[in-house]
């Protein structure tokens, strides 16, 4: 027996903001939090040691959630009565939910550099450091990671906002 709508559909709408909070919760806990605090504090491959361990346990932890906010988000579009088709974007919910998806697009986009490009650069500039060999362009990929990891979470506020206005279309 098939559980009624109703239900469904609010599992997907927790598993949705479940998905939401751990992963801009984490963006927010690293970039204004853990990062800033470790690289002031630790000693360069301290620093290396820490963020090593912080990606295997959020890295599946980021992934995860954006496969569980596509398949639930798809859901929840498909569900609402404003969903009038693929790219149309004949009301105001569908113009949100539009920009929504593309700054979400840009979030995947610079975590999928963050984690693959950027942060494997780092640690292996923070080991070459503690050996004390030179990195010449540590300060620069630092300063890019935390501004990498500001603009994520000044479009993972985004993605809430265009939420709230689909929502309140």
């Amino acid at each position: 027996m098939m559980p009624p709508p109703y239900l469904a559909l609010s599992l997907v709408y927790w598993l949705h903001m479940l998905a939401t909070v751990a992963w801009i919760g984490s963006l927010v806990a690293l970039s204004i939090l853990v990062l800033p605090a470790a690289r002031k504090a630790l000693e360069p491959s301290a620093y290396a040691d820490l963020v090593a361990c912080l990606r295997r346990r959020l890295d599946p932890l980021s992934w995860l959630s954006l496969l569980v906010l596509t398949a639930t988000g798809m859901f929840q579009m498909s569900a609402n009565p404003n969903y009038q088709g693929f790219l149309s974007f004949g009301n105001r919910w569908a113009v949100a939910i539009l920009i929504k998806h593309l700054l979400f697009l840009g979030m995947v986009g610079v975590s999928a550099y963050l984690s693959w490009g950027l942060i494997p650069r780092l640690q292996r500039v923070a080991i070459l450091q503690a050996r004390d060999q030179s990195a010449p362009q540590a300060q620069s990929w630092a300063r890019r990671e935390a501004l990498l990891l500001r603009l994520n979470l000044l479009l993972s506020l985004l993605v809430l906002a265009f939420t709230a206005l689909a929502r309140a279309s």
